[in-house]
């Protein structure tokens, strides 16, 4: 099944039960639909679309990884860094860190790949997933991410996105990297 918006009502949180939450605790946000992006070169091809001319936009690159420990984490990058497993790992005093399967994502943050957000936290509170987020973030205007589906595409001020987390109850460790 693909992460498309045509599938939400299969997601244990529905991208538009999610994208309700966050209008409810007042949270503003831009919104725009495409076609289901996977990848950030996907990602890159429909990007200038989003920002507004003179905005300092915070893509993203999400990892879900799992440790020796079978440990959850939800690791947010800005979607160009380099990123070597060991030495995040090392970086963050896990070891053995890899890439969790497709089922454990669902399982574990409730979306399927091609959707990973920090959104997904949602779910990953529950479950007991640790979620890491570069600090550069901060820096910008607007942090774009998937509202838990792919085909859509939600922007919102680092201090709301700060809120939205509160809201879920997520813990966030900040990265600077």
């Amino acid at each position: 099944m693909d992460a498309s918006s045509a599938h939400q009502d299969s997601l244990p949180l529905s991208s538009d039960a999610l994208l309700e939450r966050l209008r409810s605790w007042g949270i503003g946000f831009t919104y725009h639909e495409h076609v289901p992006l996977r990848t950030v070169e996907e990602a890159k091809s429909v990007e200038a679309a989003l920002v507004e001319p003179g905005e300092v936009p915070f893509r993203l690159k999400n990892l879900y990884l799992r440790d020796r420990k079978k440990r959850n984490y939800l690791v947010t990058l800005e979607q160009d860094r380099e990123i070597d497993l060991k030495a995040l790992g090392a970086e963050l005093g896990i070891g053995g860190l890899s890439f969790g399967s497709a089922d454990r994502l669902m399982e574990f943050l409730g979306i399927r790949p091609g959707a990973v957000s920090p959104l997904a936290m949602a779910t990953g509170v529950e479950t007991g997933v640790i979620f890491y987020m570069d600090a550069a973030a901060r820096n910008a205007d607007r942090i774009y991410m998937h509202p838990l589906v792919n085909d859509r595409t939600i922007g919102v001020t680092p201090e709301d996105f700060e809120r939205v987390l509160q809201h879920l109850g997520a813990e966030v460790h900040w990265l600077d990297l």
